[in-house]
């Protein structure tokens, strides 16, 4: 099989997910980002701090997807 066909299967799990959650302070829409693969880690946990743009609660880095409640 030639590596062109098989190329962009460690990619793909490496790119992030595009969550919309709700803040645990004010239930206002936050919108995250969620490691999808890669480093199993980091599988599963946001990317970044996110901010409410609500209230200004942080969503910190590293916190568990299964720790929030989504849209």
């Amino acid at each position: 099989m030639p590596m062109s066909a098989v190329r962009g299967c460690q990619e793909g799990k490496a790119t992030p997910k595009f969550l919309e959650v709700k803040c645990p302070r004010c239930k206002e829409a936050v919108e995250v980002f969620v490691y999808m693969g890669g480093s199993a880690d980091k599988t599963g946990r946001t990317t970044a701090d996110e901010k409410c743009p609500e209230c200004g609660y942080v969503i910190p880095q590293g916190t568990p997807s299964e720790r929030l409640e989504r849209y």
